[in-house]
This record gives C-alpha cells, sequence and structure tokens, in this order.
C-alpha cells in the first residue's frame, strides 16, 4: 500500500487554501517580507502558492527549479527573507494541526529550494 502523503493526511486542497491564507495575514504585515507584496495580484498569488504548497505536501501540483527561479529572480531574496517565508509557514502549518515530523518535512521540501529561491548575488 502507498504511503498516504501529507497533502492527503491534512485534508487536501481545502486545507492547503486556508493555510496559505493565513500564511499571507501573517506576511503581509511583515516589515521585511510585506514590501515583496505590493503591487502584487494577490489572487493570483495565491493561486500559484496554493499549488506549490501542496506540491511540498506532496499534492498533484509541481513546480520546477527553473519555474521557480524565474518567479523569484526579479526580487532579489536574500536569505533573511526566506528564513521569515519558512518561519511564518512553519507557524502555520502549526496552527492548522500538522505534527512536529510534518512540519519538519514541509521544511526540508522547501529548504532544498532555497538556492533556487534566494538571490545568489545578495546576502
Amino acid at each position: 500500500m502507498a504511503k498516504q502523503s501529507l497533502f492527503e493526511k491534512y485534508g487536501g486542497f481545502s486545507t492547503v487554501s486556508k493555510i496559505v491564507l493565513d500564511f499571507y495575514d501573517v506576511l503581509l504585515d511583515s516589515d521585511e517580507v510585506g514590501p515583496f507584496f505590493d503591487d502584487v495580484e494577490m489572487a493570483r498569488l495565491i493561486d500559484h502558492q496554493t499549488k506549490f504548497i501542496a506540491s511540498l505536501l506532496g499534492g498533484p501540483a509541481s513546480y520546477t527549479d527553473e519555474q521557480l527561479y524565474r518567479l523569484h529572480e526579479r526580487l532579489k531574496l536574500e536569505n533573511q527573507h526566506f528564513d521569515e517565508v519558512l518561519e511564518t509557514l512553519s507557524k502555520t502549518l502549526a496552527r492548522h494541526g500538522f505534527s512536529v515530523a510534518d512540519i519538519a518535512q514541509v521544511n526540508d521540501e522547501l529548504e532544498q529550494r532555497r538556492s533556487v529561491i534566494v538571490s545568489q548575488n545578495v546576502d
């Protein structure tokens, strides 16, 4: 029998959608990360982020490293920005009932993508 993905375990897109909305409620208020979302079409971003978080949980959506790089390169994100997003996501997952082990697994999935999200010429 195939192992159940975190996406399935925690309720699929219904739960991921709630997580993403909660996640952005926190990030938009951040002095460090919030300004990155100025002049961003939030409905489109939330749709993309829902698919991305679903992919981190083993869901049906996926993004290649090339896509992630292209989506983030103009932002010139630094490690401190990535760290804040990672911490915010962890706390958001905890509020939505994720176990410590499952949060660590999601963090690992996101951490594997740091090098394509964070700009290499800053920091």
